[in-house]
């Protein structure tokens, strides 16, 4: 039971992104309150695949190897219509070279809570469940927010509020934010079966399309386990308590296979919706995930946005409450990730409504050029790192927030684009290491490329242990053939030199052509609004 308190940051919400939320706040030293008003963690959740980037942010938080090893990866998917095979894309190693994980990787939404949930238990921070918000109350200085836990109703103040409690938020309802756009016309079905279905490939995932709808199947890291979805025929919409034998004829039918079900997991209907709050901040509150933005599951983007969202804020949250940063910077929130979300937005209702459109002119486009542009794309490496790019979202990219600084002639990697992942050999250990393991502590990451002379090194580290000491962390890398990729992607000549300042988010914030103290100070201090050490 929650009592009476004050806390800096309280979490309303213990879904991926409140998890996540939390997650980021203890990685930077927080330790934050984080209620719920379900029973406990659930074990029916709708988003199954994990991109890329989640499972980097994974690896800096130490856990990733729990999730490789619960999950698997997707190992290609089909396009049918009628039964038949209109188009097969493997997805193995899709993203190889991009990421140390360069595939879609399928681990349950319910896995993913309670990975996080285990990584708040080791940090001694507790859910707590069955506690509504009741009301919200803000000022200049702090937040006032009424919970019901239990019969009691408890006030609990807090320097910042982040509402993560989904699509029918209570905090945004409560800030008056308004949540603009529609729900689809058709309705939907979700099951977690086991099949006796020996023909399927148990990686590959299986869309289906026809004048009767649509569904998909999709592998669950259990074995014969999979994830059926589709819309609901005309004929059950109004069936009082629906089950899935109900839908069992429509799903055989769009399919041409007989599934056979062996056991039955879990089952529900549901309508999608495609919506966007206004803003994602009023004053001392924030929106992250579902709770600020809902779109179709098309791509596998919900769960893996509002995980970065978290990413994006915690950081900056934790800054600001230890005092390490200006509060300006949380206005870059909202800047930085309100264009992300609507994009997606966008690009998901289009896919939509194409998967699930029935004009005979969108069913020729579906049937006989779709295909072909899906093989004629995936022939193409450089499509089909596009392709990859998008759909494992480390296309992000925050090139236009004012705290990304570029101060460089290169083309190919900005300030505010995502670290690109690559190996390092280190020469003296002769290991090999990667540019992401150099980033894996909390804090900045000052990335210096290109010859040094002693004094220089020895000035860097006077410079970082007088005024950022254990919020600037310092990474040099001299030239050498087995690194040399490395001078090629950020553009460096032979002789020259980069400096790079990497955020606590893996986003480069900073790319200049020299290795300038004074030009680096002004952009943690003046720029990012980073509070020097104090002595």
């Amino acid at each position: 039971m929650i009592t009476p308190q004050h806390t800096q940051v309280l979490i309303i919400g213990a879904g991926p992104s409140g998890l996540m939320m939390a997650a980021q706040l203890l990685r930077h030293g927080l330790q934050p309150i984080i209620i719920d008003s379900k029973k406990g963690p659930t074990d029916q959740s709708n988003a199954l695949a994990v991109q890329a980037r989640s499972l980097e942010i994974y690896r800096q938080l130490g856990v990733v190897d729990k999730v490789i090893a619960n999950g698997k990866q997707a190992g290609g998917v089909a396009l049918n219509e009628d039964g038949r095979k209109l188009a097969e894309l493997s997805l193995e190693d899709t993203g190889k070279g991009q990421t140390k994980y360069p595939f879609v990787f399928l681990y349950q939404q319910s896995k993913n809570e309670r990975l996080l949930l285990d990584f708040l238990t080791v940090n001694c921070c507790p859910v707590y469940w069955e506690t509504n918000l009741i009301t919200v109350v803000q000022n200049n200085d702090r937040v006032e927010v009424h919970l019901q836990s239990g019969e009691e109703t408890v006030l609990v103040t807090c320097d910042w509020l982040v509402g993560a409690d989904g699509a029918h938020s209570a905090v945004r309802k409560q800030l008056q934010i308004s949540f603009t756009g529609d729900t689809y016309a058709h309705e939907f079905y979700l099951a977690d079966v086991k099949l006796d279905n020996k023909e399927l490939d148990d990686t590959r995932v299986e869309l289906f399309l026809s004048k009767q709808g649509f569904a998909g199947l999709f592998p669950m890291p259990e074995q014969d386990r999979y994830r059926l979805i589709g819309n609901l025929p005309s004929n059950v919409t109004n069936t009082p308590d629906l089950q899935l034998e109900d839908v069992m004829p429509h799903l055989n039918s769009v399919t041409n296979t007989v599934m056979k079900v062996t056991d039955l997991k879990w089952f529900t209907t549901y309508r999608l919706h495609h919506r966007m709050a206004e803003n994602f901040r009023k004053q001392r509150a924030f929106l992250i995930g579902d709770a600020a933005h809902i779109h179709s599951p098309v791509g596998g983007q919900g769960m893996n946005t509002g995980l970065q969202d978290a990413y994006n804020l915690g950081w900056k949250l934790a800054g600001v409450c230890s005092g390490q940063l200006n509060e300006k910077i949380l206005a870059s929130y909202a800047a930085e990730r309100m264009p992300v979300a609507k994009e997606l937005l966008n690009i998901t209702d289009r896919l939509f409504k194409v998967v699930m459109s029935t004009n005979w002119l969108t069913m020729l486009f579906k049937r006989w050029a779709l295909p072909a542009l899906l093989k004629f794309a995936w022939s193409k490496p450089n499509l089909r790192d596009v392709f990859f790019k998008r759909a494992s979202e480390l296309y992000i990219s925050y090139r236009h927030s004012n705290i990304s600084l570029h101060l460089s002639q290169a083309t190919q990697v900005k300030a505010g684009d995502r670290l690109p992942y690559l190996t390092v050999y280190d020469e003296k250990r002769q290991t090999e290491t990667d540019l992401h393991e150099w980033c894996s502590k909390p804090g900045f990451t000052l990335i210096v490329l290109g010859k040094l002379q002693e004094i220089d090194l020895f000035a860097l580290a006077k410079w970082i242990t007088q005024s950022y000491n254990g919020a600037l962390n310092f990474f040099y890398l001299p030239p050498s053939t087995k690194n040399q990729h490395i001078f090629d992607q950020f553009e460096i000549a032979e002789g020259k030199k980069k400096a790079l300042v990497v955020r606590p988010d893996m986003h480069i914030g900073f790319i200049n052509d020299v290795v300038d103290i004074d030009m680096m100070d002004n952009y943690l201090n003046n720029v990012v609004g980073q509070n020097k050490a104090v002595n």
